[in-house]
């Protein structure tokens, strides 16, 4: 117990350091301010950090045992969206906001940083903490991979968290495999031919070919995809027309992909090209596509999961429910074994029950002691 007790002390201390760092939100790689908190933070406290991908931070503190790596994640960057939350501690930087929780995140690995330094403890592992800048876009994971911080200090598992307002206060959610889909965006232009309405075989119109197209495109997920692989395609746009009175030579759509791997992502893909090559020829008309291919699944090793929970006690945590958001988190899973859980923070007798990337989004910063406790569980492997 005495772990909790002098975790639950430093509540004053993240309730400081998570509205410091509300205040500044910064898009990513732009995250300068956040960048010169963060390290003065951990210099004050004596240790010893560094820059990586321009705006990221990282720290190394030595364990017992030198040649393993532990890695702990937190995102850096905030979101454009203007904040209405009326709080005392609200955005100081126009049309920017911390509404996404990533304000938390840093907050949960610097009071962790000072809970190992006040309390004399030398992790079990070497742990290495990772800062890391655009999480939302472009992907500051991907980045620091490619860099080789993991294999530079030989890191054996990483963990994230993610403040998460489905999940009620004070839970834990983690499952093994899949808990967030790798996602895409594809933009289609439809270039028919134009010509009166009264005259419509005189022309190729644009807006039939997208209707049409818009229907077979359903059929990719319930006619292509094994049914037991979740996975999902769905049109967001469709703009095109000239006149009431005029058949259309141009139409754009625009839509979303997601699936839990990457193989159901990439076949979903082929079939979305296959068709529109389709429709060229049926309707001697002109396609053009464009896919943007995000981040890939964020899927948790069932061997680190297993030792994970095993530091949980029962009425700590619940199995997850996989999501169909994205997290690039994924990268560094694709390098080492990882595990990436939710931190429950819907409480709607406070008013924390808005979702992520809402401009009210919120919550107590007691639940960042929670996310604190658990790395320290992990680093001393052990319960408290």
């Amino acid at each position: 117990m005495k772990v909790r007790e002098n975790i639950l002390n430093m509540l004053d201390e993240a309730i400081k350091i998570r509205r410091d760092l509300h205040m500044i939100p910064e898009e990513g790689y732009g995250e300068y301010k956040t960048n010169a908190y963060i390290k003065k933070y951990l210099k004050d406290l004596g240790y010893e950090p560094e820059d990586i991908t321009d705006t990221g931070v990282y720290l190394l503190i030595e364990g017992n045992d030198k040649e393993t790596t532990t890695a702990l994640r937190a995102d850096m960057d905030g979101l454009s969206v203007r904040e209405e939350t009326d709080v005392d501690y609200t955005s100081v930087h126009e049309s920017m906001m911390h509404a996404c929780g990533h304000d938390g995140h840093m907050t949960i690995l610097l009071v962790f940083a000072k809970y190992l330094k006040d309390n004399d403890i030398k992790p079990e592992k070497n742990i290495l903490l990772i800062f890391q800048p655009a999480e939302e876009g472009p992907g500051g994971a991907k980045a620091i991979v490619e860099e080789g911080l993991l294999l530079r200090y030989n890191v054996g598992e990483i963990f994230g968290c993610h403040i998460m307002p489905d999940v009620d206060q004070g839970i834990v959610a983690v499952k093994s495999g899949p808990m967030m889909a790798q996602t895409g965006e594809f933009y289609i232009d439809i270039k028919g031919k134009s010509s009166h309405a009264a005259v419509p075989h005189q022309g190729i119109d644009a807006v039939v070919i997208a209707s049409s197209i818009v229907g077979s495109l359903q059929t990719v997920v319930s006619r292509n995809i094994n049914p037991v692989k979740t996975s999902l395609l769905s049109i967001g746009t469709i703009s095109g027309g000239e006149r009431v009175n005029v058949v259309a030579r141009h139409v754009s759509l625009s839509g979303t992909m997601r699936s839990y791997e990457e193989a159901v992502y990439d076949q979903m893909k082929m079939r979305v090209i296959e068709i529109l090559k389709g429709y060229e020829i049926a309707f001697n008309c002109t396609i053009e596509y464009k896919f943007i291919d995000m981040y890939p699944p964020v899927t948790n090793d069932a061997a680190v999961h297993k030792s994970f929970i095993a530091l949980l006690d029962k009425d700590e945590y619940k199995e997850a429910d996989p999501m169909m958001i994205a997290e690039d988190f994924s990268y560094y899973q694709k390098a080492v074994p990882g595990v990436f859980f939710y931190l429950g923070s819907r409480n709607e007798e406070l008013g924390y029950d808005y979702g992520l990337h809402d401009c009210r989004f919120n919550f107590d910063e007691s639940i960042l002691l929670n996310a604190v406790e658990v790395y320290a569980r992990l680093a001393g492997r052990e319960r408290s």
